[in-house]
């Protein structure tokens, strides 16, 4: 099973303020959507509590502290590793977030989709350093910005250094 790690980040990593998201992009919401329907995803319970409703065509699991959180459509368990065991037969699953979940994630992932937002902000989620010499840069799509987008943003895909699988 391959894991993939999927997030929109600004240059200085920022996730989102407040439980949102700091931009709107809406072709990002795009690509989210068309690379992870039909597969599971991975999140923490803020991640899960910021959208207005499950997510059509994906299988949801969210990593909780809390002992009796419980969620219509959502399995729930306590530890990353529990999440992946969710998940026996699927080729690939998407870690989506937060912050935290990232961090946690980063030793598992086999591939990071990210978007990078070409900016800063003020956040209070981060995405965790993508280490060159950990990850390989496949591929890099630029957008400029537009009447749809404030602000340029690139699509980057890395892929675990085969040299420093660490």
């Amino acid at each position: 099973m391959k894991v993939t790690m999927i997030a929109a980040a600004a240059e200085n990593n920022a996730l989102g303020k407040d439980n949102d998201l700091i931009w709107h992009l809406p072709d990002d919401f795009k690509r989210f959507k068309a690379i992870t329907s039909h597969h599971h995803i991975i999140m923490g319970r803020k991640t899960f509590e910021s959208f207005p409703k499950l997510l059509p065509n994906r299988k949801h699991i969210v990593i909780t502290r809390q002992g009796d959180y419980k969620k219509e459509g959502v399995t729930v368990v306590h530890k990353l590793e529990d999440a992946l065991k969710q998940c026996p037969g699927e080729d690939e699953v998407f870690i989506i977030g937060g912050g935290e979940i990232y961090k946690q994630a980063l030793p598992y992932a086999d591939k990071i989709e990210l978007t990078r937002v070409h900016d800063t902000f003020e956040a209070d989620a981060f995405f965790p350093e993508i280490e060159e010499s950990v990850w390989k840069l496949v591929s890099s799509e630029y957008h400029e910005k537009d009447e749809k987008h404030k602000i340029d943003f690139t699509y980057l895909t890395y892929s675990k250094n085969p040299l420093n699988p660490t």
